[in-house]
């Protein structure tokens, strides 16, 4: 993950960071307003990629009315082609979604004909392993142009489940600079800070773990934990015990790091149980709704460029135009990133993707070595690493058996379902979705 030579053009031309998925408009635009707020970064060069020419048209209109909103001269360029907007990047940031709404609803409607409840799937269970099948050949296609094109520039993916589309690129590809980017740390110690009355500046902490389960490690002000004032908070507040991040706290004795929704689906205990469902107010499918609300702001974003009417221009504080920053300027970061162990986390496999904090300077983002997890923290991740691990040796190897494999090792997947129904279930979603697979996995094998 490191590197012993600035990355960047500062000396020889724009920076050039080219956008792959630009479609994501409104995500786009957030990176965007992030990126021109930098001095520096105020003349780079922005080359747009996305298949649908409609939302590539919307997000480089986009792009130009956030420029000029900041006050920012960057070059600005639309490209069908990816290789054209790969030529000579020097960041590439990934936010494809493979099969868009479709495909997901898919992922929800099938499994729920089982009798499988899911609220995201986009990291673990069924959904997260098909929507990372789909995502493997694009990856793999990804990372060969790169290699071709612009081999050292620093791949940031955002596009789910962070944790395998990682590890697939760290085994199937030549691709070393890759860093996966997720803001739910930050976004949960903000969240705290705000539940505790206690300004955010005086916070410092330490997570670790995987990418939608670390944990809070260190959670301090001035040196003291404030985990006793959580405890406090808790205690006067009942409702509080109705998530599932906080049962899962008071259980454990680390806050996780994902919304309650997203944690719910990673552990045996909850979403099988019509009580706990109710109990801990569990949104079944929601992440359904959550498509169709960001299909509604893209339209929006859209028709307003068509009428000329003013778009919001508002930052997001993401990791990725912090990393491009600290990389060009040479201020240091630390940033919360997705990378291959390789030693960091003790107690977690080598070739797990963990997610721990990163030094990010001229040098390149520099992963920091943790020790080990709290051992029930680590119990629950090696868990979820294993799944990891089979769904990449499907792709990696040609195995159809591994995606079964995968399925029956998601804890909530197993929890609620027999095997045989697994098995049935997976040749389902194979059948949906064969046209988005690699050819060796597109084989039903019954039980």
């Amino acid at each position: 993950m490191t590197s012993t030579a600035p990355t960047g053009r500062t000396g020889t031309g724009a920076v050039k960071i080219a956008f792959i998925g630009a479609g994501s408009v409104v995500f786009t635009q957030g990176l965007l307003a992030d990126l021109f707020a930098f001095p520096e970064l105020r003349r780079i060069h922005v080359a747009l990629h996305d298949i649908d020419a409609e939302r590539l048209a919307t997000a480089e209109g986009a792009a130009r009315h956030i420029a000029a909103v900041r006050g920012a001269e960057p070059r600005i360029t639309a490209h069908p082609d990816r290789r054209a907007a790969l030529d000579g990047a020097d960041f590439v940031i990934n936010t494809v979604q493979v099969g868009m709404n479709a495909a997901t609803r898919t992922d929800f409607h099938l499994p729920a004909r089982y009798g499988l409840r899911q609220t995201i799937g986009d990291t673990l269970g069924v959904g997260g392993i098909f929507r990372a099948l789909r995502t493997f050949p694009l990856l793999r296609a990804l990372a060969d142009d790169i290699a071709e094109l612009c081999p050292d520039a620093w791949l940031l993916n955002y596009t789910n489940p962070m944790a395998m589309n990682v590890m697939y690129l760290a085994r199937a590809t030549p691709l070393r600079r890759v860093v996966g980017l997720c803001h739910s740390v930050y976004w949960t110690v903000r969240d705290l800070a705000e539940l505790l009355d206690v300004p955010y500046e005086e916070i410092t902490y330490l997570a670790a773990g995987v990418n939608h389960q670390a944990w809070v490690l260190r959670f301090e002000r001035g040196g003291r934990s404030l985990y006793p004032l959580l405890d406090d908070a808790i205690a006067k507040d009942p409702q509080l015990l109705r998530r599932v991040r906080v049962d899962m706290y008071r259980r454990l004795g680390y806050y996780p790091t994902e919304t309650s929704e997203h944690s719910s689906e990673y552990v045996p205990w909850y979403l099988h149980h019509d009580s706990e469902v109710e109990r801990l107010r569990l949104p079944i499918g929601t992440y359904l709704d959550i498509i169709e609300e960001n299909t509604a702001e893209y339209e929006k974003t859209r028709d307003a460029l068509a009428a000329g009417s003013p778009l919001p221009v508002e930052g997001t504080m993401e990791y990725a135009p912090q990393i491009i920053h600290s990389i060009v300027s040479g201020t240091p970061r630390t940033v919360y990133g997705n990378v291959p162990n390789h030693g960091l986390v003790d107690n977690l496999p080598d070739e797990a993707v963990v997610e721990v904090p990163c030094l990010v300077d001229s040098l390149g983002v520099q992963p920091t070595r943790v020790g080990a997890l709290p051992p029930q923290c680590a119990a629950l991740n090696r868990t979820y690493v294993s799944a990891n691990d089979l769904v990449v040796r499907a792709a990696v190897e040609g195995e159809p058996r591994h995606i079964r494999h995968a399925a029956m090792t998601d804890p909530a997947t197993a929890a609620a379902l027999p095997v045989e129904r697994i098995w049935d279930l997976c040749d389902d979603l194979v059948r949906a979705h064969a046209d988005l697979l690699q050819p060796e996995l597109r084989e039903v094998l019954g039980h």
